[in-house]
């Protein structure tokens, strides 16, 4: 797995890493087990017989309740982590992702640097051009997702986080990046002949540099009254205080 380049990725590469030294625990185990028997209860003349065993109740019980335990531990583990990444805070800025067949727009709402309150400035991409996820290093941002045709799945590799980006209903999740760097996004999801195309950078920068790039969107004319799909049409996100936790993992 990459490094982990967010605080809540910590989270998720935790339950990754020790659920799997857990699974090859019990592989191992149990691939000891199979060999073991194998070996140990071979026939060795043609004419043996195993012993006829119809059933033995302490090891059934044993292989009913571990397996019942291990479910309870690996689900208790899941939603501590889940909880943890999908925890709401005061979050620094808010990032109107949208994912429309086949790139992505982001929308900068907000920002002082541009004007503050009701202030839009973008960046969008298209199938032959990589558009730019531009964040400040050690703080929060807020990724609201929006798609204006089909489902989508908005994730970056480095983050250790997705989440499906779904016509008609707004998702959203937050991260708070501690490594500045480059690092790749795409979609996830599988949504249309070009789907291959959904690609994305993202910048993890200090804040002065993030304040200097939207001062830049603004002066190119990125600047919009609403936030913008594929950098023309504008939408109002309906709802946009609402969220759903649908589609995260």
């Amino acid at each position: 797995m990459p490094d982990p380049a967010t605080e809540q990725a910590d989270h998720i590469f935790f339950l990754w890493r020790y659920a799997w030294i857990a699974a090859l625990i019990t592989g191992v185990i149990v691939w000891g087990l199979i060999f073991w028997v194998v070996f140990r209860y071979r026939r060795r003349h043609d004419d043996e017989i195993p012993i006829q065993t119809r059933y033995n109740l302490p090891l059934e019980i044993f292989y009913t309740i571990a397996p019942i335990i291990m479910v309870v531990v690996f689900f208790n583990a899941t939603v501590k982590a889940q909880n943890a990444v999908l925890e709401d805070t005061r979050e620094d800025h808010v990032v109107n992702v949208v994912g429309q067949q086949w790139s992505w727009t982001f929308n900068y709402t907000n920002e002082e640097a541009t004007g503050g309150e009701g202030t839009n400035v973008y960046e969008s991409g298209t199938a032959s051009d990589i558009p730019t996820l531009v964040l400040p290093v050690d703080q929060t941002t807020q990724f609201n997702l929006y798609s204006p045709d089909v489902i989508h799945s908005f994730g970056v590799p480095a983050f250790l986080m997705r989440m499906d980006v779904i016509p008609g209903r707004i998702n959203h999740f937050e991260v708070t990046p501690d490594t500045e760097g480059t690092f790749k996004g795409k979609c996830y999801e599988l949504c249309g002949a070009y789907h291959s195309r959904m690609l994305f950078n993202v910048e993890v920068v200090s804040v002065e540099e993030f304040e200097q790039y939207l001062r830049d969107l603004q002066e190119a004319g990125h600047e919009s009254e609403e936030p913008v799909t594929g950098g023309t049409q504008a939408y109002t996100p309906e709802g946009l205080g609402e969220h759903s936790e649908e589609g995260a993992e």
